[in-house]
């Protein structure tokens, strides 16, 4: 059975978005296109959060990233994501301030995905939160999504 991946906005816009002239931020638009051409090795799914977020800004920008997910299959946000979403934020898992990635988390744990995998490595893939949000959702009732960049799966999966 293929990895069953929840992809956050970030990656979407990463993988959209115009050549950067910045190292940093070029080697991760490299890395989420080598996540894509992958595809066939997982199964990904986004959330209505995920289709709200990257439909929004700049007309021309918003297109191209709902058409890269067209295909992909949306998980609901439902009343238990709603709920497990608010815990990791009342327990200071994730900061008030983003309450919407608290909801990515959610999703993909309450939905059982294998892997969230995010460029916001601010509130998402933070080592130093990723333990307070497995714990949270441990005690919740529900297993963890492995929280990680497009790099850090690729490498899981032994440089696809």
């Amino acid at each position: 059975m293929k990895p069953r991946v929840y992809i956050e906005s970030s990656v979407v816009s990463y993988l959209t978005a115009r050549e950067s002239t910045n190292v940093q931020v070029r080697a991760h638009q490299l890395m989420t296109q080598k996540l894509w051409d992958s595809m066939q090795d997982f199964e990904f799914y986004i959330s209505e959060l995920v289709r709200q977020e990257v439909g929004a800004g700049d007309a021309q920008a918003a297109a191209a990233r709902l058409l890269a997910i067209e295909t992909l299959v949306e998980l609901e946000i439902t009343p238990d994501v709603l709920r497990l979403g608010q815990l990791l934020v009342d327990q200071l898992a994730i900061p008030a301030k983003a309450k919407a990635d608290a909801f990515h988390v959610a999703a993909a744990a309450v939905h059982g995905m294998d892997y969230l995998v995010s460029w916001n490595c601010t509130h998402i893939a933070n080592l130093q939160m990723r333990r307070k949000i497995e714990t949270i959702c441990v005690l919740a009732g529900y297993a963890p999504a492995l929280i990680g960049t497009p790099e850090e799966l690729i490498a899981e999966q032994g440089d696809l």
